[in-house]
């Protein structure tokens, strides 16, 4: 199996999927949602709500509403996230950022549009009531004061300061690694998949989160702005702690390489429809933006 070839695929489903649920009208609001929805992007946590789907023999289409919901809902964190208030940002996707682009109170409404979409879209999915309503349960705590809110609010508070790699671990997990793992898990809960697959292929996405950050960190040092859509070296200029900055950087691959062989560890269970996501674990330690 060719990854990029899966990911153009999934991509092809993907993007008009979210063209086709997001506001149309020319009203500023609307503009503001589309522009970083809409820009090129990996479009990761969306794929691995389908890869997910397939691994446990469902069509990737039959979940399209939660890989868009998914989607807007990274997108509402990346606008937010790049707020003046927040780590202040003037690139994203190789983009100026949304707030460059309409304002910050635009950008504030129209992240906070992207996140109410967003559980409109996953509530409509066609799936079993409550699967569906698991699901709605399982996105909000990804997202919320015991997730990726709490994430960023650590991260902002740590900024400057000497922190342990224990908590670094816990920034990461609940800013990074929670929506990765949910979107595994919708993958799995809207294909009513047995608990034990859909336990297995939480932890395999909770991994694959960590491992996410971990290779962010890290081409925060090795990338360049061209190709990791932001300024090269932001967070040391904003002295946030990373993983480098904690263990050195030789030790951040180990600590990559063990979350990888973690993940791929997960799916021994599986056949060879979770090939995507073996293919996905390798991919999030090489790539390169």
């Amino acid at each position: 199996m060719d990854l990029k070839k899966y990911l153009e695929e999934k991509k092809d489903l993907i993007d008009p999927g979210l063209k086709a649920r997001l506001p149309k009208d020319d009203g500023l609001l609307s503009q503001a949602m589309r522009y970083l929805a809409l820009a090129p992007g990996k479009r990761l946590r969306a794929v691995l709500v389908m890869a997910s789907a397939e691994s446990v023999k469902k069509e990737a289409s039959a979940v399209i509403d939660a890989a868009c919901a998914v989607e807007m809902a990274h997108t509402f964190s990346l606008i937010h996230d790049d707020l003046p208030c927040m780590d202040d940002d003037d690139l994203r996707r190789g983009l100026p950022t949304s707030h460059k682009k309409f304002g910050e109170a635009v950008a504030v409404l129209a992240g906070d549009s992207l996140l109410a979409l967003a559980f409109e879209t996953l509530g409509k999915s066609k799936a079993a009531p409550a699967a569906v309503n698991r699901a709605l349960v399982e996105f909000a705590a990804a997202l919320g004061c015991r997730g990726m809110a709490l994430g960023q609010t650590m991260d902002i508070l740590s900024e400057g300061k000497q922190i342990s790699l224990e908590e670094l671990c816990m920034i990461h997990a609940r800013k990074t690694g929670d929506l990765i793992s949910t979107s595994c898990m919708l993958g799995a809960v809207l294909s009513e998949a047995s608990e034990n697959d859909i336990r297995v292929l939480s932890e395999y996405g909770w991994h694959i989160g960590m491992a996410f950050q971990i290779k962010d960190d890290i081409l925060d040092i090795e990338g360049s702005s061209e190709s990791i859509g932001k300024p090269q070296g932001s967070d040391l200029k904003k002295k946030k702690a990373t993983f480098p900055s904690l263990i050195g950087l030789e030790n951040s691959k180990k600590a990559l390489a063990d979350h990888i062989t973690a993940a791929m560890d997960c799916l021994k269970g599986f056949g060879d429809q979770a090939k995507p996501l073996r293919l996905l674990a390798v991919y999030t330690g090489t790539r390169t933006k």
